[in-house]
């Protein structure tokens, strides 16, 4: 009888599986590289692959940078990378959310400067923590720093109040037009 697949075929990788994961892991080591210390500081690094990394990063001539970032992909080869893909992903979803917030607040406060007045009233009933008057008051000291060609800093005011009142209680979504 002559069996097609052997157990050592089904174990064997292709080279093309193989030069993909290890560019993979090579990205992975390049997002270290360029990620700051305070999101670093989180990430579960033995001291080894800590040491590495910081070490990289202090690197300021291209080459010698290079070579670093291929030793850190091989570190990063050699050892179970599960743990740390999972915080990276997690750290850069937090972001994204953190940047889709950003931009929602910032949705809120262009729509009421250009004096939509729907989103007012939607964004007032559903946000009873907001002081009406002061809202209303930064809404009309904006339109004037706009059309007089003004630094934006009452725009700025009203977008920290909006932020503020997103942090307790999510702002509503934007009706459409």
């Amino acid at each position: 009888m002559n069996n097609p697949t052997t157990e050592n075929d089904s174990l064997e990788v292709s080279k093309s599986q193989r030069k993909r994961e290890a560019n993979e892991l090579l990205d992975l080591a390049k997002n270290l590289i360029s990620m700051p210390e305070s999101r670093l500081r989180g990430l579960p690094l033995d001291e080894a692959l800590r040491e590495e990394v910081n070490f990289a990063r202090a690197i300021k001539a291209h080459g010698a940078r290079k070579r670093q970032l291929m030793t850190v992909g091989k570190m990063l080869r050699r050892r179970d990378n599960e743990a740390l893909l999972d915080a990276v992903n997690n750290v850069d979803q937090k972001n994204r959310q953190v940047n889709a917030r950003f931009h929602h607040v910032e949705a809120w406060r262009d729509h009421l400067v250009e004096g939509n007045n729907q989103d007012l009233t939607k964004l007032l009933e559903q946000g009873p923590d907001i002081n009406v008057q002061t809202l209303r008051q930064l809404i009309r000291n904006a339109k004037k720093e706009t059309q007089l060609g003004k630094p934006p800093v009452a725009a700025r005011k009203l977008f920290k109040l909006l932020r503020e009142a997103d942090g307790r209680n999510p702002l509503p979504p934007l009706l459409p037009g």
